[in-house]
């Protein structure tokens, strides 16, 4: 007989929690999504920019400024959709020689004590450094420079993404705990 997600007890369904955690996954993976095209985007532009310079012997800040804009938007866009898909970087260690019950204890502890308080500060401080370039209409000191405050303002949404990823694989870290194998993350052991 299949087990029904809705029972009580060990394996029980956490409709709410589900729920929340679907949701935040989705948004990391759009975010994602949008960091594969700026990866694309930096190649292509960089790639236009070493013809345009070798060929034509010239060049633009504004295209150079454009691909340190797009690789900020990758590492921060992208920095949840990675913790998402549980491949972020850790101390393998430990990690992989001990159960799956004991890293599940890791990643709540980690996630509590590292990962929401250092993103929740670091998404404090640079909302900030954004705002100062936004109300001030910063731009680049470069000659055909960018405005600054787009990129800054990755900053803030890269953290602000990577706490509520966090609070989702919290939750999913405290379902897998009750049972629900559904809940429970992959871990891949790093080839040596």
């Amino acid at each position: 007989m299949a087990t029904d997600r809705t029972q009580t007890g060990k394996g029980r369904y956490h409709p709410l929690a589900h729920k929340f955690t679907d949701s935040v996954d989705f948004i990391s993976a759009s975010f994602g999504k949008i960091a594969d095209i700026f990866v694309l985007a930096a190649c292509a532009i960089s790639a236009g920019n070493a013809v345009i310079r070798y060929l034509f012997n010239t060049s633009s800040n504004a295209w150079l400024e454009a691909q340190w804009y797009l690789f900020a938007g990758m590492v921060m866009l992208g920095a949840a959709h990675t913790l998402r898909k549980n491949e972020h970087v850790r101390v393998d260690i430990v990690y992989g020689i001990v159960s799956a019950r004991t890293r599940l204890w890791i990643d709540i502890v980690g996630t509590i004590v590292f990962l929401l308080p250092v993103c929740a500060i670091m998404g404090w401080m640079t909302w900030r450094f954004f705002f100062d370039a936004f109300s001030h209409h910063e731009i680049s000191a470069n000659a055909g420079g960018l405005l600054r405050w787009p990129v800054k303002f990755v900053m803030p949404l890269g953290f602000a993404l990577l706490v509520l990823q966090g609070l989702a694989e919290l939750v999913k870290r405290i379902i897998a705990l009750d049972g629900e194998k559904d809940a429970t993350p992959e871990y891949e052991r790093p080839l040596q």
